[in-house]
């Protein structure tokens, strides 16, 4: 049963009605302009509280190019933004070119409630393989449709843990789903003694791959596909739909939208996310860096020269983005959203950042609904 969204759960500010929803058909790279209102229970998270309005704390603003000179404009933006996206993947590593038809072998199909249900594998990255369950709902296309990766491949499915079954859900509101999971330790691309990216960039590029195998089903319209995770997979979707603009939206709950080395679970220093080292072997969890932990890889480059994740906020502009905050990112993380905000007024777009916030890490009943919520208005 779906929660009952209560008004006295929003923030009290209030947020223009309207809004000019684009997306970017992927396959030819027009712009498919739908013009809808924004809905009622959707409206308070597009804008922060009061405290927080016109706040930009320390984050170096990304519409200032390295040279110093800002961005004027939505022809300075493109530039800027190819600028953010070399720097990054100068620093994470040069992704493989993605896959047009990655490899998918179906192991079982079958009905499931109101759906097809495909137990597949597919081609990740040359050669690498993951398992995966695509989710088909009754009925003809094209649909939109959505990733949701994790740990595994049969959360997301609707088949382990309740919540966290994402692709489950949303295949139940119409969207073609792709589930997959891959482990944390397994992320070194190449090889783990000689990793050309660093595992969080190499998941994106995983991610990248996922897309392309929903975009080849005729069931599916591949200029309205979104990605979602939590945790693990909500560091994963943040970096996959920010580096790779063919997602036409990303939610991203809680995994962390910013550097933060006062809270344990928001750990980029990792070596299976942005702390890897060629030859280093231990790959255990050390805990927040410390004198005797000290930071290592691309996330040791980034914090010495005061990178942070709200250039990856930007890269999704014009593109909406939902932040289903817990634990790891309390409300005073829209002040680095302010700065994506900004990007978007360059561009002449409003409503396409929002934040729905809850106190614990793990999402519930009512927090996944704003994400199905989310979904549907922006790709049905």
């Amino acid at each position: 049963m779906k929660p009952v969204l209560n008004r006295w759960q929003y923030p009290t500010q209030s947020i223009l009605l309207f809004a000019i929803i684009t997306l970017f058909a992927a396959c030819d790279n027009t712009e498919v302009l739908v013009e809808k209102p924004l809905p009622e229970d959707l409206i308070a998270y597009f804008s922060p509280p009061e405290e927080f309005a016109g706040e930009y704390g320390d984050y170096r603003s990304p519409l200032i190019f390295d040279s110093g000179e800002e961005v004027q404009n939505a022809s300075d933006w493109e530039k800027r933004r190819g600028e953010i996206l070399d720097r990054w993947h100068g620093l994470l590593g040069e992704w493989p070119e993605v896959l047009t038809n990655p490899v998918v072998n179906y192991i079982e199909s079958g009905q499931r409630e109101d759906f097809i249900q495909h137990k597949v594998e597919f081609e990740v990255a040359p050669g690498w393989m993951r398992d995966a369950y695509i989710l088909v709902p009754d009925g003809e296309g094209p649909m939109p449709a959505a990733v949701v990766p994790f740990y595994d491949a049969e959360t997301g499915a609707g088949l382990d843990r309740e919540l966290m079954d994402f692709a489950y859900q949303l295949t139940k509101r119409g969207f073609v789903t792709l589930s997959f999971g891959s482990d944390p330790r397994s992320n070194y691309f190449p090889e783990e003694a000689n990793a050309t990216l660093q595992p969080l960039s190499f998941m994106a590029y995983m991610a990248a791959n996922a897309y392309q195998v929903l975009a080849n089903l005729d069931e599916v319209d591949p200029g309205r596909i979104g990605i979602v995770g939590h945790s693990y997979g909500g560091k994963w979707a943040m970096f996959a739909s920010a580096l790779y603009d063919k997602f036409a939206i990303g939610v991203w709950s809680d995994g962390g939208i910013v550097f933060d080395e006062s809270r344990g679970n928001v750990n980029f220093w990792d070596p299976w996310y942005l702390g890897y080292e060629s030859g280093d072997i231990e790959r255990d969890w050390r805990g927040i860096p410390a004198e005797e932990n000290p930071r290592r890889g691309s996330y040791k480059v980034m914090i010495e020269e005061g990178w942070d994740l709200h250039d990856l906020h930007a890269l999704m502009a014009p593109r909406p983005f939902l932040v289903s905050a817990g634990s790891e990112d309390p409300h005073e993380r829209w002040i680095p959203l302010n700065h994506a905000i900004d990007v978007n007024k360059i561009l002449g777009y409003e409503n396409r950042v929002a934040m729905q916030n809850r106190p614990t890490h793990s999402p519930n009943e009512y927090s996944n609904e704003i994400i199905y919520r989310f979904f549907e208005h922006f790709l049905n």
